[in-house]
């Protein structure tokens, strides 16, 4: 397996789940920005966020390439990232970190405007992209909902 194959599929992660392996991948990246966050708050959240994302355009787009698909559905490095940005914006505690996984995994599957549209970005940038803005989409409402008090 190539480095940019094992980058986009989290180490074959992606081939192997045969069932909804992107909310597989969410879901192991929760533990993951937990474990940052207790370091130091967001920051190393973010920092994980902002490499995984790197990354994931360069392996997205090489494994995309060999595979001859614009966005294979094994490619589950996406969904880390947009995992890690809607962590990152969210206080640590359950309650956010599961609101975080549930609103992050319903704008990436509805896919609404913005989210649509960035994912018909060309090439890594556009698998990268949609999953990027639903974490950030996700971060930003648990924060509005937290200062209005509804959290």
């Amino acid at each position: 397996m190539s480095a940019a194959a094992r980058i986009a599929t989290l180490g074959g992660l992606g081939r192997i789940v045969p069932v909804a392996p992107g909310t597989v991948a969410s879901a192991l990246a929760l533990p993951v920005a937990w474990a940052l966050a207790s370091i130091h708050g967001p920051l190393p959240v973010v920092i994980a966020a902002v490499v995984v994302t790197g990354g994931g355009v360069w392996g997205a787009e090489l494994y995309a390439r060999e595979r001859a698909v614009h966005d294979p559905s094994e490619c589950v490095i996406d969904e880390v990232a947009g995992q890690l940005i809607a962590c990152a914006f969210v206080p640590k505690t359950l309650l956010c970190y599961a609101l975080a996984f549930l609103l992050f995994r319903l704008f990436d599957i509805v896919k609404p405007w913005p989210i649509g549209a960035a994912e018909r970005l060309p090439g890594g940038v556009g698998i990268m992209a949609d999953d990027v803005l639903a974490g950030a989409l996700a971060g930003m409402i648990i924060l509005a909902l937290l200062q209005l008090r509804f959290l």
